[in-house]
């Protein structure tokens, strides 16, 4: 899918700190999460990156004005409890959050390869994989993460639609490819975007259309 990423791109502060997360959680969904202080830290970090942007800044100033928070520090304690507060995803064991599911995903104990237990991709990645069930991916739609596991070799990228292309980044594309063996027939995501952009996003689609964001 992608010919050419300017990787200094990710030195930039919310590219860096999102990375950085995309590591804390264990494959296996059944298996409740142990979050260490070291990833509570990079959870802080990741979201005082997103509130200097001025995207973010807008969406507060636009949320205060529907007077859904008095103050900034009530906003971010309520994202960080949205995206990284854990719940359960089967056995009622805590196993997930929302920023696992919809930015690094899980495994279903028993589904292939990366059912094997332990934390992170492969030896030497800084990456979770997709969700996969009954053989086949589910979620799996940030561009970044997309872009590192296809140049280590991991995703098999098939063919894409789109109504572009736009004038300006973030196109939407939607996607077929194959993610160590396993078939996703069709996803969607941004292409270009920068992380707050997603995070804002996806935030203001939860507060205002709860239970069907």
């Amino acid at each position: 899918l992608y010919k050419y990423v300017n990787e200094e791109l990710f030195s930039k502060p919310t590219y860096a700190s999102f990375i950085k997360l995309l590591d804390n959680y264990q494959r296996a969904t059944g298996r409740e999460e142990e979050v260490t202080a070291e990833e509570l830290r990079e959870q802080d970090r990741f979201l005082e990156e997103v509130m200097k942007t001025e995207l973010m800044k807008k969406l507060f100033a636009f949320l205060q004005g529907k007077n859904r928070y008095g103050s900034e520090q009530e906003f971010v304690q309520d994202l960080k409890e949205m995206w990284f507060g854990l719940y359960s995803r089967g056995d009622g064991e805590r196993d997930s959050s929302g920023f696992e599911h919809v930015f690094s995903g899980t495994a279903l104990p028993g589904a292939g390869p990366c059912s094997a237990p332990g934390r992170g991709l492969i030896p030497r990645s800084h990456l979770c994989l997709g969700e996969v069930k009954k053989g086949k991916v589910s979620g799996f739609h940030n561009w970044i993460r997309f872009y590192l596991l296809e140049k280590q070799g991991i995703v098999n990228y098939f063919s894409h639609n789109f109504d572009g292309p736009w004038d300006t980044y973030p196109d939407v594309l939607g996607l077929q490819f194959s993610w160590d063996g396993f078939y996703k027939e069709v996803g969607s995501a941004f292409i270009g975007c920068s992380p707050e952009f997603e995070f804002g996003l996806y935030s203001l689609c939860f507060l205002a259309r709860p239970g069907r964001a």
